[in-house]
């Protein structure tokens, strides 16, 4: 084993453990403490030990839980397996929103797991969304090192006033920085904490062009050491309820210089498309707080377009009632 791969897989380890370390000091939220079915009542199975649950989709209904409370800022994690075999035009999310409350105006941070025709892999796309700015849309789309659909893997966000992250099994995947570039496009209402899993088939496999195969069904997405590490806002009078000094000692506060190494290494190597250089969608100029990076934009033409609704927000993931196998190490 040569020296710079001795180093990688160090370098690699030692990200997991500090990472790790944080959450573990997070404490897990049985289901009946800090969630409640959403939707498809009868497709949400919650385990006998209370911090497992398992949500499916059939050709009745998909299905959905949500947090009893709403959150300004946080950490949020979740250990996800996701369906197996051909799951086009399946979607499951994990993400925050405030939908409900701000109808022409809300905020949202989205992971989204998007399945594929038998052999081809899950994809996972992150999102960002701030003061209803659907027209824009901060869609990034990523491959993993994984096959997700073979164990749990951990996704979790970080929510600051100034930066939001997003992490894959603790190593961060991406960051969104508020700049004042982005006005109010930056999530900066209380939200609250959603997972789903629906049928997706219009646009989630290549624009539409591979729809669920209910032959298949169900389609059963698992959650499990549900972290809601957040300050919990009244819902009425919108006044925190946490000490937010206290809570923010538990929680990753930024990225460390390894983690940044690991994060631009990941994206490299397993980022697809990226807003910033759809000049479909942004034909004038991307939004403002886009850097180009000739040689990304060089690497990303090589992938199809992506189909993202014309830039509209996909409601149906909230409250539709009717998101092969890598075998290399993670060594980015």
């Amino acid at each position: 084993m040569g020296y710079s791969h001795m180093a990688s897989l160090f370098f690699f380890s030692m990200l997991f453990l500090s990472a790790s370390a944080s959450s573990r000091n997070l404490p897990i939220t049985a289901f009946d403490e800090g969630y409640t079915p959403l939707f498809g009542d009868n497709n949400v199975f919650v385990h006998r030990d209370g911090k497992s649950v398992h949500l499916s989709l059939d050709e009745r209904t998909g299905s959905g839980f949500v947090s009893h409370d709403i959150y300004l800022h946080g950490y949020f994690s979740a250990s996800i397996k996701l369906p197996a075999d051909y799951t086009a035009g399946v979607v499951v999310a994990f993400y925050m929103s405030n939908g409900d409350m701000y109808e022409k105006n809300h905020d949202e941070i989205d992971f989204e797991f998007l399945g594929n025709i038998r052999g081809k892999d899950w994809r996972i796309q992150t999102n960002v969304y701030g003061n209803g700015s659907t027209s824009i849309g901060r869609e990034e789309r990523y491959g993993l090192w994984f096959d997700p659909a073979e164990d749990f893997h951990q996704y979790s966000i970080l929510w600051t006033d100034s930066r939001i992250i997003f992490y894959v099994d603790n190593i961060p995947i991406r960051e969104v920085t508020r700049t004042k570039s982005m006005g109010g496009d930056f999530p900066a209402k209380p939200m609250t904490l959603y997972a789903t899993i629906w049928d997706a088939s219009d646009w989630a496999t290549n624009g539409g062009k591979y729809r669920v195969n209910y032959k298949y069904a169900p389609y059963v997405a698992k959650f499990s050491d549900l972290v809601l590490h957040g300050c919990a806002v009244d819902p009425i009078e919108h006044v925190a309820k946490c000490d937010t000094a206290q809570s923010s000692k538990s929680i990753p506060s930024g990225i460390t210089p390894v983690q940044k190494i690991k994060m631009e290494n990941f994206r490299k190597k397993y980022m697809t498309y990226s807003y910033c250089y759809d000049k479909i969608r942004y034909r004038a100029a991307p939004p403002s707080e886009c850097v180009i990076n000739p040689q990304e934009a060089e690497r990303l033409r090589k992938f199809d377009p992506v189909t993202f609704g014309n830039g509209r927000h996909r409601h149906g993931k909230r409250h539709h009632h009717s998101r092969g196998n890598h075998a290399e190490a993670a060594s980015f």
